[in-house]
């Protein structure tokens, strides 16, 4: 590339990341807030999980339709990033006119996981124009935007004397600076010429043998990332409520924070390990990792806020830090006609299985209690760890990163 090229790429990755984090905000928006939702409204355990999982599940929709119709290799991937930040952005700022306990609430969050279908694995897509020989390292900075956007919320939701209407309209401004900031995001030279519309296309990630594990490693992942990110705060509240009462050292809200945003240095440090070290080898380690944590955590309950934070953050890290990797496995994996295709259908279905591990957590939190409760999510990265080591036994692998399996 050119001096002019280089420049144009870290100026187009910057405002791309930016975009991302965003964006993103309004994934979590609702979630951030249930603290002081709470303080006003009576939610029962499915109804404070529906406002969550209704995103997951609006996004598995968007996502799928997305992939069976291979949009993200068919249409201009700035435009459709735009349209679906706008979207985001006002059924978000919606969200606080109306009561949480209005049917209309979780419909609204559908709207905006569906539009998540342009924005997340359409954001792989554009940073994936831009890689060279860091196809990892590119996609796990997305990644750690992802991470970063999705905690924002729970950092405006400490600030003392918030009301949750304010915390959901600031991811809502967010997601309007995203569709401005994308406008001036260009493409790098890394594209495939769109393919035909055909059904089966999208059958090309389960047929693919290589794809299915990559896959397979991917779905166990997302057994535990969003329910990890999704309950960790009121973990974090309980333990720190049963040791210190109603005065702990740190608000639960601003420790979610600092334990979901520093996965975001996972995300990078995962990327840049992968690119040189090989993919399988990056996430089966993290997922031994993270799959500890789960079982770890629980054992801290109640402790010292130091040592709830070291575990915390260490899954925090952990947990994130494979992410990126398996979409750079299915992105090598993939012919170059469907890759936004591939990512997509990956990120669909690993989301529908969000829906089922999110809705799980408060009847396992009922049953066995906070010590136990997160031991149910270490099944993912296990199994996951299966896959990789799977993958990294046939030939296909010598495609990962350069031939570094």
């Amino acid at each position: 590339m050119s001096a002019d090229q280089d420049r144009e790429r870290l100026r187009s990755i910057a405002l791309l990341v930016a975009a991302e984090v965003a964006a993103l905000s309004t994934w979590f928006a609702a979630n951030a807030a249930m603290g002081q939702i709470k303080q006003h409204y009576a939610l029962g355990p499915f109804h404070e999980a529906l406002l969550t999982s209704s995103v997951q599940a609006g996004y598995v929709v968007g996502t799928l339709v997305s992939a069976i119709l291979t949009l993200p290799d068919r249409l201009d991937l700035r435009r459709m990033f735009f349209i679906c930040a706008l979207v985001a952005a006002a059924t978000t700022a919606a969200l606080a006119f109306l009561p949480p306990t209005s049917p209309l609430a979780p419909a609204l969050r559908f709207v905006t996981g569906a539009s998540m279908a342009g924005l997340y694995p359409v954001g792989m897509a554009m940073v994936a124009t831009w890689a060279r020989s860091d196809l990892g390292l590119l996609i796990g900075i997305l990644v750690g935007a992802l991470t970063f956007g999705s905690a924002t919320p729970h950092l405006a939701a400490s600030l003392s004397g918030v009301d949750w209407r304010a915390t959901v309209l600031a991811s809502a401004v967010g997601a309007l600076i995203a569709a401005i900031l994308v406008r001036f995001v260009t493409l790098g030279p890394n594209r495939a010429k769109a393919p035909p519309f055909r059904l089966s296309n999208a059958l090309q990630g389960w047929r693919n043998k290589a794809l299915r594990q990559a896959n397979f490693g991917y779905f166990g992942h997302m057994w535990e990332l969003y329910a990890m990110w999704a309950w960790i705060p009121a973990y974090l509240a309980a333990s720190f409520a049963s040791r210190y009462g109603a005065a702990p050292p740190i608000d639960a809200h601003l420790a979610a924070f600092l334990v979901i945003a520093t996965g975001a240095l996972g995300a990078f440090a995962g990327g840049w390990y992968a690119d040189r070290l090989g993919r399988t080898l990056v996430t089966s380690a993290a997922m031994i990792v993270s799959g500890a944590c789960c079982l770890a955590i629980g054992f801290a309950y109640g402790g010292p806020v130091w040592l709830v934070m070291v575990v915390a953050i260490v899954w925090g890290v952990s947990v994130i830090a494979d992410s990126a990797q398996f979409s750079a496995s299915v992105a090598e994996l993939s012919e170059d006609s469907l890759r936004g295709s591939m990512l997509t259908l990956q990120t669909s279905i690993g989301f529908a299985l969000t829906l089922v591990s999110i809705h799980l957590m408060p009847y396992v939190v009922e049953l066995v209690g906070w010590r136990y409760a997160f031991c149910a999510l270490a099944i993912g990265p296990a199994l996951g760890v299966v896959a990789m080591l799977r993958l990294r036994a046939m030939p296909e692998a010598a495609k990962l990163a350069g031939g570094r399996r």
